[in-house]
C-alpha cells in the first residue's frame, strides 16, 4: 500500500518542459498578432473626439508608434540579456528585487493583460454584433448598477466575449505551437484584409484630400504648449497606445523562442516596425474617406466601430459585412495571441513562491501552464463585465505605462551595475532613446490621472492589492 501511494505520489509531481520551438519568423508573428487588434479598427474615433483634427489624429499615430518604438528597442536589450519565459518578471526580479518583480506580476493578472484580453474580445463581440444583432437584457436589469459598475449592461455583447475567452483558453490549453500556428494563419489573412482596405479605400473610396484640411466643427485651434491641447494630445495617445499595446508580450515565452538572445530582439524591432507602417497607412485611408466629424459621431454611437462605419459609407452593407468578418478574424487571432504569452509568467511567479501554487504546474502530455491559463481566464471574463471597452482599455494602457518605464529605466541600472554583462543586443541611441521613453512615461501617467480619474484610480486599486498577497505569500520568509 505504502509502494502504491509513493507510485501515486511520483505521479502526481510528474511535469512537462517548456520546449523552444518558436523560430525568428514565428516570434516576429506573435509580435505583429499580439499587437494588431481591435485598435487599427476602432480607436481613430475616440481619437477624432479629442484632437478634432484630422491631421492631428495623424501625428498622434506617428508620436504613438515612435514612443512605442522606443519601448520597444529599450525593452529588447534587458530582453537580450535576460531571455526566458517570464518577461518582465525575470527582468524586474534581476535589476529591482523580488517585490517589484512580484508587483509587475499582480499587475499583469490583475490589470494589464487580463484587461488586455477582456477588450480585446469586446471589439470581436461587437463586431460579431453589427452582422447578427445580440440580444439583450430588459432595461432595468440592464441599468443595474454595483458601486461603479454596471455589469449586465450591453449583456449580449458580453456574454459573447466570456464564451470567447473561455474557448480560446481551452485551445491554449492543448499545446503552444497549434495555438502559435492559429496565430500566424490569422495575422496572415489580417494583413491581406488591412490591405484590402487600404486600396479599396483609397482608390474607390470617394474620399477627398481636402478632408484633412477640414476640421470638425467644435475645433479650436490651440498653441502645442496650451495645456488644453496638451491634455488633448495625450487623451488622444492613450487610445493610440491600446493599438500598439502587447509589444513585449513575446517576451514572456523567451524560454519557448530559439536562440531567444538574438531572435528575441530582432523579432520585436522588426515586428513593430511592420506595425507602425500599417496603422499609418489604415488610419490615412480612415480619415480620407470619411469626414471627422462623421468618425465623431461614431464614437459616441454604442457598438459601432469606425473602420465598419468607414467602409458602409462606400462600399454599402455588404463592405460593412465583409469588414465585420476581417475584424472578426483579426481581434480572434489577437485574442488568442494576448491569452497564449502572459500564463508563463504566472508559472514563472509561482515557481518562485510568489503566486498561486498551482499556476505553476506544466501539463505532461501538452506542455502548457494550464491552471495558469485558467485563473486568467476566469479573471478576464469578469473583468468583461466590469466596464466597456474604453475604460477597460484606458485602465489597462495606465497600468502598463508604470511598468513600461521601469523596463526602460532598468537599462541605465544594468549599464553601471554589470557594465560588462553579455548584450547580444544595445539599444539605439542610449542614453536619449530610454531617456525620452522613462520621462514620456511620467508625463502620462500624470495626465490620464487629471484626464480619466475613474480608470486611473481603479488601475491604481487594482495594483495595489498585490501588496498584501505579497505579505501572504511571503509571510513565512
Amino acid at each position: 500500500m505504502r509502494g502504491n501511494c509513493y507510485v501515486c505520489s511520483i505521479m502526481e509531481k510528474k511535469q512537462g518542459q517548456l520546449l523552444r520551438t518558436i523560430t525568428l519568423s514565428g516570434a516576429t508573428i506573435l509580435v505583429i498578432s499580439s499587437v494588431i487588434g481591435s485598435g487599427v479598427y476602432k480607436k481613430v474615433a475616440p481619437m477624432s473626439a479629442e484632437l478634432l483634427s484630422p491631421d492631428l489624429v495623424l501625428w498622434a499615430w506617428v508620436l504613438a508608434g515612435v514612443i512605442s518604438l522606443c519601448g520597444a528597442l529599450s525593452n529588447a536589450e534587458i530582453a537580450g540579456m535576460m531571455a526566458g519565459s517570464g518577461g518582465e518578471f525575470l527582468y524586474f526580479r534581476r535589476i529591482y528585487g523580488r517585490f517589484t518583480a512580484f508587483m509587475w506580476g499582480w499587475s499583469t493578472f490583475a490589470v494589464i493583460k487580463t484587461a488586455s484580453v477582456a477588450g480585446i474580445a469586446y471589439v470581436f463581440a461587437q463586431s460579431f454584433n453589427s452582422m447578427i444583432p445580440l440580444p439583450h437584457l430588459p432595461e432595468g436589469i440592464e441599468n443595474i448598477e454595483i458601486g461603479v459598475f454596471k455589469p449586465f449592461d450591453n449583456f449580449g455583447v458580453k456574454g459573447l466575449c466570456i464564451v470567447l475567452i473561455l474557448g480560446l483558453t481551452f485551445l491554449n490549453t492543448r499545446g503552444v505551437k497549434g495555438a502559435a500556428g492559429l496565430s500566424t494563419w490569422i495575422t496572415r489573412l489580417v494583413i491581406v484584409g488591412l490591405a484590402v482596405i487600404v486600396i479599396s479605400g483609397l482608390f474607390f473610396g470617394g474620399g477627398s484630400f481636402a478632408n484633412f484640411q477640414t476640421p470638425a466643427i467644435n475645433y479650436t485651434v490651440h498653441s502645442w504648449t496650451d495645456f488644453t491641447f496638451i491634455k488633448a494630445m495625450f487623451a488622444a495617445l492613450l487610445a493610440a497606445f491600446w493599438a500598439y499595446e502587447g509589444w513585449n508580450t513575446v517576451g514572456f515565452i523567451g524560454g519557448e523562442i530559439k536562440n531567444p538572445n538574438r531572435n528575441l530582439p530582432l523579432a520585436l524591432f522588426f515586428g513593430m516596425l511592420v506595425i507602425m507602417g500599417t496603422y499609418a497607412l489604415v488610419n490615412f485611408t480612415y480619415l480620407y474617406v470619411l469626414p471627422i466629424d462623421q468618425l465623431v459621431d461614431v464614437h459616441v454611437a454604442k457598438n459601432d466601430i469606425a473602420a465598419v462605419a468607414v467602409v458602409r459609407h462606400f462600399a454599402g452593407g455588404l463592405g460593412a459585412t465583409l469588414i465585420s468578418i476581417i475584424i472578426l478574424i483579426t481581434t480572434l487571432g489577437c485574442t488568442n495571441s494576448t491569452i497564449l504569452m502572459p500564463p508563463r509568467v504566472y508559472q514563472a511567479m509561482a515557481q518562485d513562491g510568489l503566486f498561486f501554487k498551482r499556476a505553476a504546474d506544466i501539463h505532461p502530455v501538452y506542455n502548457t501552464p494550464n491552471p495558469a491559463l485558467w485563473m486568467q481566464g476566469l479573471w478576464a471574463c469578469l473583468l468583461v463585465l466590469s466596464g466597456s471597452f474604453d475604460q477597460l482599455t484606458d485602465m489597462l494602457i495606465f497600468a502598463a505605462f508604470f511598468f513600461y518605464g521601469a523596463t526602460a529605466f532598468g537599462v541605465f541600472v544594468m549599464r553601471r551595475r554589470e557594465p560588462d554583462a553579455e548584450r547580444p543586443y544595445k539599444v539605439w541611441g542610449y542614453p536619449i532613446v530610454p531617456a525620452l521613453f522613462v520621462l514620456f512615461c511620467v508625463a502620462l501617467i500624470i495626465i490620464t490621472c487629471i484626464n480619466h480619474p475613474r480608470e486611473a484610480g481603479l488601475g491604481i486599486a487594482l495594483m495595489l492589492t498585490g501588496v498584501p498577497m505579497y505579505w501572504w505569500w511571503n509571510r513565512g520568509k
